[in-house]
């Protein structure tokens, strides 16, 4: 499956690691992973992980990013993680590697990279990293399995979500037999303070409904500026407050920024894909993101929801 990105690998000496902007835990692990697993077995090439800020993540090890000059890219290898269109990559410099590859989970779109390997059906981009890792023979460490697994729990909802499967109970006991401590993690993951509670309270309190119960919070920059909370907060950090209403099967997160109005839709059930692409993003057929460059467009956006849920039950 990995055997044209394990050749690359072996091929260059310097390997720079992207992945998609504003990073949940999928994409730090797999991409502090990756670093941490190819470290351990080639410990005299050079490894970098470049892009935004961490975010919620920080807690992770090493999770600040590497400063590096454009020059380093050329005689590079570039390796993409969890990231479905290349608008989403955090830092574009990818483009001037010498050779570049992507590993990813998402609903493929398009090919971005010389050497990919896609593949839907994996729970997490962590767990396609794990399956290299397991392929290759390589040696697996403590840092990396423990990167890997954070990534494996946030993008499998705690293995909740129905992309888990037997596969990843397998990949995730490859990864324990590191014996690193799964209660630090949860406590990281789980940890909120009275204020953010109060504001998850606030954000319920918006929470709208269309026609055909889905749901919706939309946030102006007026808003996003009175609350002193950052985008990701707003966004990605609220859009499941209104997960499990009762009676509502999509809901969807409105937040205002200067470049456009985030959009994160969620689904408990529909395939709502479809209508990101349609706006330009992409990810999940129950998790997926877009930014669209005006209200007026996420209303759009909104009433193709509506319409979509209506269809789910005629």
């Amino acid at each position: 499956m990995f055997e044209s990105i394990i050749k690359e690998i072996l091929a260059f000496d310097t390997i720079i690691l992207h992945r998609h902007s504003r990073p949940d835990g999928d994409a730090m692990g797999s991409q502090l992973g990756l670093k941490h697993f190819l470290k351990e077995n080639f410990p005299d090439k050079r490894i970098y992980a470049v892009g935004d800020d961490a975010g919620f993540f920080r807690f992770m090890a090493d999770s600040e990013m590497d400063e590096i000059p454009d020059s380093m890219y050329s005689n590079a290898l570039a390796i993409i993680l969890d990231c479905g269109a290349p608008a989403l990559i955090s830092d574009d410099r990818y483009s001037l590697a010498q050779k570049t590859a992507r590993i990813d989970h998402h609903i493929f779109c398009g090919k971005i990279a010389d050497e990919e390997v896609i593949d839907s059906t994996f729970e997490s981009c962590c767990g396609l990293v794990t399956q290299l890792a397991m392929e290759s023979g390589w040696k697996m460490n403590r840092a990396a399995a423990q990167a890997l697994y954070t990534g494996m729990l946030t993008d499998s909802g705690r293995f909740r979500y129905d992309s888990t499967s037997a596969r990843t109970f397998r990949l995730a006991a490859f990864l324990m037999e590191q014996e690193f401590d799964t209660n630090e993690i949860f406590r990281e993951l789980y940890a909120d303070d009275f204020e953010n509670k109060k504001r998850k309270a606030l954000f319920l309190l918006k929470t709208q409904f269309t026609p055909n119960r889905v749901a919706y919070i939309y946030t102006t920059q007026d808003e996003l500026r009175e609350m002193n909370v950052s985008t990701f907060t707003a966004s990605r950090g609220m859009v499941n407050t209104m997960a499990d209403i009762r009676g509502t099967e999509i809901w969807v997160n409105f937040t205002e920024t200067e470049e456009g109005v985030l959009c994160e839709l969620r689904s408990s059930g529909v395939n709502i894909n479809p209508i990101a692409v349609k706006y330009g993003g992409g990810g999940h057929a129950k998790a997926s993101g877009a930014t669209v460059p005006n209200r007026e467009t996420a209303m759009q956006m909104l009433h193709d929801l509506d319409i979509l849920t209506g269809e789910s039950h005629e």
